[in-house]
């Protein structure tokens, strides 16, 4: 009988990261030990930003055969699962929302595994028993709260038969590759008058004179980390929000996982203007940042999304998650996709309250998802 342990890790520093990486498949970038260490490398999660690594590992014999990556909060910032009015509710009834625990990947609204069981491991038997430890450390470490965020299609088919979590649905805009040649074809299956409006935004960008470049991580140089950095901590400021990812976060990235890392950057006149920041998965894009120093119009559209659609076209991608939130992206052809958080409650009258509220939010949520798919661009009889 082989010998099983379960630790608490504050840094991913206490393994490899060959043994880290083996416990998914690598389809999703974001589990990846050089994506979750570089966070911690470059003070993005720790005590600057209220992330404090608790990664759940389970051993046989000393190897590594699942993991969760865990973290305490002691905010609700850079989740994309919104809880402060959960945290307000606790703070009028006398109590602390304060300290809780999250499973999910910082700032990186992304679906995607948070249970990583190794692939020669059977999943149920070790999802189960990683659920079971981060439930029982968040019970022993007197938190309010457990929270997984954006799980995937079959870590929340394991949450929902788990009656201590309680489901909350929420929605987000994703495209997905039906096997279109190029971009010409994909707009082949769109009504005309919204065929139109793109072919006509794409056109204007390249009226203006704005060039556009796909760079990879390998292709990034200093000075062009340097660039879009600025891109990149220009959007926050402009909202009065936090630019917690530093340059050296980026690099690192661009060193460590150059196939991973999709670039969009566009020049005018011989200067760069924007850029956009994609993460590459085995099979997904990921939009994760833009940002520019001059306004040109669709030059958002343009690189934030078509530039996104003809390289998952063009490489043979199956889906495209542009980011949290937005509308204005069906019309270009991402759909209104459910996504899944479970929720693990200590404290009984709220779990009780918070399950007719998810109850009520769970049918707003479907009645929201079946209007906007009234809005698809697409033909009715695609």
């Amino acid at each position: 009988m082989n010998d099983m342990t379960i630790r608490i890790l504050e840094s991913l520093a206490e393994v490899s990261a060959e043994q880290w990486n083996a416990l998914s498949d690598g389809r999703f970038p974001f589990v990846r030990y050089e994506f979750l260490r570089a966070l911690e490398k470059h003070n993005a999660v720790g005590e600057l930003y209220g992330w404090y690594p608790q990664y759940v590992l389970i051993e046989e014999d000393g190897v590594p055969v699942a993991a969760a990556p865990m973290y305490i909060k002691d905010n609700s910032y850079g989740e994309f699962v919104f809880d402060w009015a959960w945290a307000d509710a606790w703070h009028r009834a006398g109590l602390r929302y304060y300290p809780k625990l999250v499973v999910a990947i910082p700032y990186t609204p992304a679906t995607g595994p948070r249970l990583l069981v190794r692939p020669d491991r059977d999943y149920a038997t070790y999802a189960s028993q990683l659920i079971d430890a981060a439930t029982a450390h968040a019970q022993q470490s007197g938190m309010s709260s457990l929270h997984w965020l954006f799980t995937d299609e079959r870590d929340t088919r394991q949450f929902q038969n788990d009656s201590r979590y309680l489901m909350r649905l929420d929605c987000q805009f994703h495209w997905q590759n039906h096997g279109f040649r190029d971009f010409d074809d994909y707009l082949s299956h769109f009504t005309q008058q919204k065929r139109k409006k793109i072919r006509r935004e794409r056109r204007m960008v390249a009226e203006q004179g704005v060039e556009i470049e796909i760079r990879h991580g390998h292709e990034m140089s200093e000075q062009h980390w340097d660039i879009y950095h600025r891109f990149y901590r220009s959007t926050f400021e402009r909202k009065s929000g936090i630019p917690t990812l530093s340059r050296e976060f980026f690099m690192e990235l661009g060193q460590s996982m150059p196939d991973n890392v999709v670039v969009v950057m566009a020049r005018y006149q011989g200067e760069y203007v924007a850029a956009a920041f994609n993460i590459r998965g085995s099979d997904t894009l990921y939009g994760r940042h833009w940002g520019c120093n001059r306004e040109f119009h669709s030059l958002h559209f343009e690189a934030c999304y078509y530039q996104g659609l003809d390289y998952c076209i063009e490489h043979g991608l199956q889906r495209f998650e542009p980011g949290a939130q937005g509308e204005h992206k069906i019309s270009r052809g991402f759909l209104p996709t459910p996504t899944w958080s479970a929720h693990w409650i200590a404290h009984e009258g709220f779990r009780e309250g918070l399950i007719r509220y998810l109850d009520h939010e769970r049918e707003a949520v479907e009645d929201y998802i079946d209007e906007l798919q009234d809005h698809s661009p697409f033909k009715q009889t695609d």
